[in-house]
């Protein structure tokens, strides 16, 4: 059976760190990763495993506790975001420096979407911090990106999960990795899908931030609650229809609420979220296989 395989790594916030322990167990069971597409945390996912970083970059984010990842954040009260995202990637920086694009040990493609002309913008050559720092850029939380003559912000608004991006050789098998899955039974079973009393702190906290610097009703409790929804709801949408758009070989579903979207300190157990759900993928793919030579 072919084990060479074209990997799409999805937008999610820190759900996106169950995409490590996806592509452990895709290694695990022998594949062999020759291209990977991202958007968003997926960019900063793919990039960093494309560069060969990814161990280095697990150690780190499983240190991070809440004061950590709030030491992180570079507040900005400006109009166009809430955060300026440079102390996260500057420190990401003191162990894994940039790279060109283009010098990667794979294929590595990182898309963001360009606001003013309504189109995708994908990045395969150039500075990976400049492409993961666009690709990340959710509106109203991260400032965007001014890049060229335009302005740059989170790839998920137009394109949550950027299949066609993914440099797909013949005969690679498609592997997608969907942030936005249903909520599972089994997850709950091994104890990773509950939270615990205080995990949602730093959301809540975020959230009420946030209503002092975006636009519309500020003095509106639901406000921000409207927005979010609406916005995965949109975002919802479009990955469903890409998935049945290009019909993935291997689709690795994650549970839509194992985590907000500032709970990185939740990675060990994101990652064997991740670990627990491509082995279930990865099982059915080969099952499904052998049944095909059989017959």
């Amino acid at each position: 059976m072919n084990k060479s395989i074209a990997l799409v790594l999805s937008s999610g916030g820190s759900k996106g760190l169950a995409q490590i322990g996806v592509i452990n167990e895709l290694e695990k069971h022998g594949f062999h990763i020759s291209s990977v597409s991202g958007s968003s945390i997926g960019s900063v996912i793919g990039g960093i495993y494309a560069m060969g970083k990814l161990p280095e970059f697990t150690i780190w984010v499983k240190t991070l506790d809440r004061r950590a990842i709030w030491g992180l954040m570079d507040f900005t009260f400006s109009t166009y975001g809430l955060l300026k995202g440079v102390k996260a990637f500057d420190k990401m920086k003191t162990f894994i420096p940039d790279m060109n694009i283009e010098e990667m040990n794979i294929s590595f493609v990182a898309v963001a979407t360009d606001i003013l002309n309504e189109k995708e913008v994908a990045f395969n050559t150039g500075s990976f911090y400049e492409a993961i720092r666009a690709s990340v850029a959710i509106p109203t939380i991260l400032t965007p990106l001014k890049y060229k003559n335009t302005i740059l912000v989170d790839g998920a608004v137009l394109n949550p999960i950027p299949i066609e991006y993914v440099m797909r050789k013949e005969n690679d098998i498609l592997v997608v990795v969907n942030l936005y899955g249903d909520k599972k039974a089994e997850y709950e079973k091994i104890g990773l899908s509950g939270k615990d009393k205080n995990s949602s702190n730093l959301n809540g906290l975020m959230k009420t931030l946030t209503k002092l610097v975006i636009s519309g009703d500020k003095r509106s409790l639901g406000y921000y609650s409207l927005l979010t929804a609406t916005t995965s709801a949109m975002i919802h949408k479009i990955a469903k229809q890409n998935i049945e758009k290009y019909k993935p070989d291997i689709l690795i579903d994650i549970p839509y609420d194992a985590a907000d979207t500032f709970d990185f300190e939740k990675a060990a157990e994101l990652i064997k979220i991740g670990e627990v759900a491509a082995n279930e993928a990865i099982l059915k793919y080969m099952n499904s296989s052998i049944r095909r030579l059989i017959l």
